[in-house]
């Protein structure tokens, strides 16, 4: 550990201060910019958008003409499914935030990750509609 020299156990404790306040900036970093992320999918004729923040919750609706030949059930169920590829979108963005903040391979940004996979699972591969942005 550290030798009786009073003098290296005190740069040993500068040192780990300022990694320790390293740390604390990048992780105030990562939060601040997650808090600012949103994402945007459409449906797959582009007639229905949505934009979602960084909590998932939907900041945005467009829908054009097109959506009025849809029953209410179909319209609900086009809006609910863009609305989860937009979400999806979100753990890309917040991984790419973690990798230039906390860095991806610490255990505070996999944490983060594997939160927003969890929560925003990515689109169902099976799913035969493209995604328009």
């Amino acid at each position: 550990m550290l030798g009786r020299d009073p003098a290296e156990a005190e740069e040993w404790i500068r040192s780990w201060s300022a990694q320790a306040s390293a740390r604390a900036e990048a992780a105030t970093q990562l939060a601040d910019r997650v808090a600012t992320i949103s994402a945007t999918a459409a449906n797959f004729d582009g007639s229905i958008r949505v934009r979602v923040a960084a909590s998932g919750v939907l900041e945005g609706l467009e829908l054009d003409d097109r959506t009025r030949a849809l029953s209410g059930r179909d319209l609900a169920d086009e809006i609910m499914q863009t609305m989860r590829r937009a979400q999806a979108k979100l753990t890309e963005s917040v991984a790419t935030v973690v990798k230039e903040t906390v860095g991806t391979d610490t255990e505070s940004g996999q944490a983060v990750i594997a939160s927003f996979r969890s929560r925003f699972p990515a689109d169902d591969p099976d799913d035969d509609r493209t995604d328009r942005r």
